[in-house]
C-alpha cells in the first residue's frame, strides 16, 4: 500500500461505487420494495464511516499491519454488500 490517501481513496471509491449500483439498481426495478436497497446503502454508509475512524486511529503502534487489516476488512466488507444486491435481483 503507498499511503494513507490511497487507503481513503479506495474505501470512498469501493462503497460509493457499491452505493451507486444500489441507486441504478433502485432506478431499474421502480415497481420492487426499496427497504433492502435502503439498508444495504445504509450499511456502506456505516462501513464507510466505520473504516475512516480506523485509518484516521492515531495510537496504533504497528501502522502497516492495522492499515493492512483496514484493506482486508474493506475487501471482505465491500464482497457482503456486493453479494447483498446481488441477490436483490
Amino acid at each position: 500500500m503507498a499511503n494513507i490517501r490511497d487507503l481513503k481513496k479506495d474505501i470512498n471509491f469501493v462503497l460509493g461505487d457499491i452505493i451507486e449500483a444500489v441507486y441504478v439498481w433502485e432506478y431499474n426495478n421502480t415497481d420492487k420494495d426499496t427497504k433492502k436497497s435502503e439498508a444495504i446503502i445504509d450499511e456502506a454508509i456505516a462501513t464507510f464511516d466505520e473504516l475512516i475512524a480506523k485509518v484516521n486511529d492515531k495510537s496504533v503502534e504497528n501502522k502497516k499491519a492495522h492499515f493492512k487489516a483496514i484493506n482486508n476488512e474493506l475487501e471482505t466488507k465491500g464482497r457482503a454488500l456486493i453479494d447483498k444486491l446481488n441477490k436483490l435481483s
